[in-house]
């Protein structure tokens, strides 16, 4: 694979789309979790196939409908959700199952045969070009410095909304600005792992740094170097192997997260035990 790395433009584009989308879900994994906002990620990430949908129907680059499509669902389950008209969770399956629909509707539409979807379902890490690389690191970036500029105001907003909002906090703004920029992550993961397991990408790294790390901005950057692992990883996997490259870095990184889950349990386990016999046997120490 090393060899091929120097040799080839798509392993390379690979690689570094690889690297730039760990960044993203590094950060915004962490982020997701601790506002519990992983069903809403799936439903925006879902609701985004339509714009792919749509993109096609309309002779325009299906990323930039899928841009579209995430944020006009993450606005429109926003607003609604604040105006209490419907339970979120219902809001949430109403996006996730029509924006897939919609996408499905669009291509039926298309004259002549419809085009293959599939890479844009699970991803495709190896086919990344340069066009692809340059909006996976734009949103990155944009991304990247909306968290870390106002990284203060978001640790007070994730703590406790309410808190933020009674010492001045702007925290409407904050939500929509959550909103989009976790729609703009899930467009950037769909060159890499597609919209089915872009959910997976953003909350595996991140809860496994939650079992082994505190502060946020720790969780943040060790999520990020996990992600990046985990995407690597299954690149090589896929070189290899032929198995798709979005199905491996989801099953590792999955695979890891359930066994850090598994671990964690074991020695929470050890050490109730050890603090039981401790304390029996300093209650026949006293007799």
């Amino acid at each position: 694979m090393l060899s091929a790395l120097f040799r080839y433009q798509f392993m390379q584009n690979a690689v570094l789309a690889g690297f730039f989308a760990s960044l993203l879900c590094g950060v915004i994994g962490v982020i997701i979790i601790e506002k519990k906002l992983v069903m809403m990620s799936g439903g925006i990430a879902h609701a985004s196939y339509g714009g792919v949908g749509l993109g096609y129907l309309l002779g325009i680059e299906p990323i930039l409908g899928a841009i579209g499509f995430a944020l006009a669902s993450a606005f429109g389950v926003g607003a609604l959700k604040r105006r209490g008209g419907a339970r979120a969770d219902v809001l949430i399956g109403l996006f996730w199952s029509v924006g897939m629909a919609l996408g499905i509707f669009f291509v039926a539409l298309m004259p002549g045969y419809p085009p293959d979807m599939s890479s844009y379902l699970f991803g495709n890490i190896l086919a990344v070009t340069r066009a692809d690389l340059w909006l996976i690191a734009s949103i990155t970036a944009v991304v990247l410095i909306v968290v870390f500029v106002l990284f203060d105001s978001w640790k007070a907003y994730l703590f406790d909304d309410e808190f933020a909002w009674i010492i001045g906090q702007p925290t409407v703004f904050f939500e929509y600005l959550l909103l989009s920029i976790i729609a703009l992550s899930v467009v950037a993961l769909i060159r890499v792992v597609g919209i089915i397991l872009a959910l997976a990408m953003l909350t595996a790294p991140a809860a496994t740094a939650s079992l082994f790390t505190k502060g946020l901005g720790t969780r943040m950057v060790v999520s990020a170097a996990l992600s990046t692992l985990f995407c690597w990883a299954g690149l090589a996997v896929s070189y290899y192997t032929g198995v798709s490259s979005g199905a491996a870095i989801v099953t590792l990184s999955g695979a890891v997260c359930l066994l850090s889950y598994g671990v964690r349990a074991l020695a929470a386990r050890q050490i109730q035990k050890h603090a039981a016999k401790t304390h029996a046997g300093g209650e026949v120490a006293r007799k």
